[in-house]
C-alpha cells in the first residue's frame, strides 16, 4: 500500500497532472539536457508529464516505473502522438539496464519515494554505475517546510457530469528523527451519487537536507554537484524555493 499508485490514484494523478503540464521543470531539463546526444533514463516515469515533451523535442530517452497502471498511461498518451517510448516496470530496487545513460533525471521529488537511507545510497551508486564517464545525474527533492507544513486536504475532480473522482489526505505523520513523512491518501469514485470504487494509499516520503545530499552523491562518487532553486540555474537559493534541483557528474 506504499506509494503504490494502484488504478484510481494513477487516474487522478493523471488529471490532476496530465501529460506536458509543467511546474518550470520540463522547460529546466530540456535545457540542460539539450548537449545530451545519447540516451537518457528518467526512473519513476509516471504518467509520462515529463518524459513525453522530451520525447517529442527527440531525446533518446526512456523510462521506469514500479506501476503498471501508471505505464499505462505513459504509453496511451505516447500512441496517440506516434510515439514509441521505450519503457519497463521496475522498482528502485530492482532497477537494472545494459545500457550506460548519458543522463538520468528525476523531476517532481520522485528521489523522496525512497524512504530508507541505505537504500537510496544505494540507488545513487546504481545510478552512478549505469552513467557513461561525464554523465551527469539531475534530481530534485521538495523544501522540506512544504512537507511538514502540509494540512489534511480534499480534492475533487468532475470527470463528467455523472462521474467524480475525489482524493482526501490526512494531515502527515512526521518522524523527524528518520526525516520522512507518511500521510494516508483515500481516492473515490463516485458516480452518479453513488460510490463504486475507493482506494487507500500511504504516500510516504523523505526528506534531505541541501548538505546532506551533496555529500551522499560525492560519497557514491560523483563531483561537480550544484544545486539550484525552483528551475533557476545559478540563483542563490532560499527558503522560499519549493524545489531544490541537484545536478551531479560522473568524473570523465
Amino acid at each position: 500500500m506504499e506509494n503504490r499508485y494502484g488504478k484510481l490514484a494513477s487516474r487522478v494523478y493523471h488529471l490532476d497532472k496530465p501529460v506536458g503540464r509543467s511546474f518550470g521543470d520540463i522547460e529546466f531539463y530540456q535545457d540542460r539536457l539539450k548537449c545530451c546526444s545519447g540516451p537518457i533514463l528518467e526512473p519513476a516515469v509516471g504518467n509520462g508529464r515529463v518524459y513525453i515533451p522530451l520525447l517529442e523535442a527527440g531525446f533518446h530517452i526512456e523510462g521506469f516505473d514500479a506501476s503498471d497502471d501508471m505505464l499505462d498511461y505513459c504509453r496511451s498518451e505516447s500512441e496517440t502522438r506516434n510515439l514509441s517510448p521505450t519503457l519497463s516496470c521496475q522498482t528502485f530496487s530492482e532497477f537494472r539496464s545494459t545500457t550506460v545513460f548519458d543522463a538520468i533525471i528525476m523531476p517532481a521529488g520522485s528521489f523522496q519515494l525512497v524512504t530508507q537511507v541505505d537504500a537510496a545510497r544505494e540507488l545513487l551508486r546504481r545510478f552512478y554505475d549505469h552513467l557513461v564517464p561525464g554523465g551527469r545525474l539531475i534530481l530534485d527533492i521538495d523544501n522540506m517546510k512544504g512537507l511538514m507544513e502540509t494540512s489534511g486536504t480534499m480534492r475533487r475532480w468532475q470527470h463528467s457530469e455523472r462521474e467524480l473522482l475525489t482524493l482526501t489526505g490526512s494531515p502527515p505523520e512526521i518522524d523527524y528523527v528518520h526525516q520522512t513523512s507518511l500521510s494516508i491518501l483515500r481516492y473515490e469514485h463516485w458516480k452518479d451519487g453513488a460510490l463504486v470504487a475507493t482506494e487507500i494509499d500511504l504516500f510516504h516520503l523523505r526528506w534531505w537536507g541541501i548538505n546532506e545530499l551533496t555529500l551522499a552523491l560525492k560519497d557514491a562518487g560523483f563531483h561537480n554537484v550544484s544545486v539550484s532553486g525552483d528551475y533557476r540555474p545559478g540563483k542563490p537559493l532560499t527558503n522560499e524555493d519549493l524545489v531544490f534541483s541537484f545536478e551531479a557528474q560522473r568524473p570523465l
